[in-house]
């Protein structure tokens, strides 16, 4: 299915105090980029008509992070929530008549198949509204999913505003939406600010349209580690670990053998060789090539080689920048050394 009609919209304002960082939480790298990266890869890929990324708190930052990515930015001078952020981008959307995609760029673990299976069913629905939700097992800090008898949406609560029955509840908000971009705009200048945090919410817009006899469509992310928002330390690592899982996992089926994988660190710009086996406390980085059949002892760091095929390299070896012939054993404890 092509997307051309739809355009992407990612929300890149803020400043993420939970982080306590001088840096905007969304330059905070997750396994080796920048978290926004991951999300504008993303987003790319689904190859949109055309893609918007709303800057905010040290926005010269940003933009030049993102420095040759194919968007267009829009500055929000004042970060008044995330409605008032999506309002920022009206003069750059009002003459759109298809669908706004609106995700944040703290997102990082989203798939590409997740979000194609969310665009086709907002678009085979003809839905004005279709939001994404998963369920968990602890809610907290997540917008809830207030549904009726029948399981249809009804609005999205925010947890500072959520009763302590709805706080019960375990269906949540994954902070990504398709909206039909007239009515989007058209509705978030309905949107009040009579909330705890006296912001413009854009998820105030799903009992808009509710009220206005509109059926808004729900997308439930099987997976609810994708739709992990980041905002704190901890969240960060939870999300670059799960990166890196998912390139250890590819790698091993690809034919590789990652003994403990759990201590491995290998870049998504390493690549490896059927029926090479790596030990553990082991880390690749920077762009390798790590020919098939090569042994990898434990605690050894390797940085932008070229090892052939058939290597052993000894534990406590630390190469870099260095070309490895094939069939070479490389003693422990070898330091940058230059072979070939």
């Amino acid at each position: 299915m092509q997307y051309s009609s739809v355009a992407g919209l990612v929300l890149a304002a803020g400043k993420g105090t939970r982080m306590k960082s001088e840096l905007p939480k969304v330059l905070h790298e997750v396994f080796f980029s920048p978290m926004i990266h991951h999300v504008l890869a993303i987003v790319h890929s689904l190859a949109l008509g055309r893609n918007y990324v709303v800057t905010g708190h040290q926005h010269q930052l940003v933009e030049e992070s993102l420095r040759g990515y194919p968007v267009s930015f829009v500055h929000q001078s004042q970060q008044l929530g995330t409605g008032h952020a999506v309002l920022a981008c009206e003069g750059e959307l009002c003459s759109h008549t298809g669908p706004v995609l609106i995700l944040c760029g703290d997102t990082p673990l989203i798939k590409t198949e997740t979000l194609q299976q969310f665009l086709q069913v907002h678009l085979k629905s003809s839905s004005l509204v279709t939001v994404m939700t998963t369920t968990v097992v602890e809610p907290h800090n997540y917008g809830r999913i207030v549904s009726d008898e029948h399981g249809n949406i009804v609005r999205i609560v925010e947890e500072k505003d959520a009763t302590p029955e709805q706080k019960e509840i375990r269906e949540i908000n994954a902070g990504i939406y398709c909206v039909d971009a007239q009515f989007l705009f058209e509705a978030l200048h309905r949107v009040g600010t009579d909330n705890m945090q006296g912001e413009v919410y854009l998820t105030d817009i799903v009992a808009i349209a509710v009220g206005d006899g509109i059926h808004v469509h729900k997308f439930c992310c099987p997976d609810s580690e994708e739709i992990l928002g980041v905002n704190s330390r901890r969240e960060l690592v939870q999300a670059h670990s799960v990166l890196q899982r998912r390139y250890l996992s590819v790698l091993m089926d690809s034919g590789v053998t990652i003994i403990q994988p759990e201590s491995v660190t290998i870049e998504k710009t390493v690549t490896i060789g059927n029926d090479s086996v790596i030990y553990p406390n082991t880390s690749l980085t920077g762009v390798c090539s790590i020919g098939s059949g090569v042994r990898v002892d434990s605690f050894v760091k390797i940085h932008a080689c070229t090892v052939g095929d058939s290597v052993h390299i000894g534990s406590f070896t630390h190469l870099q920048q260095t070309h490895i012939p094939s069939w070479s054993i490389v003693a422990p404890h070898t330091i940058d050394i230059r072979i070939g």
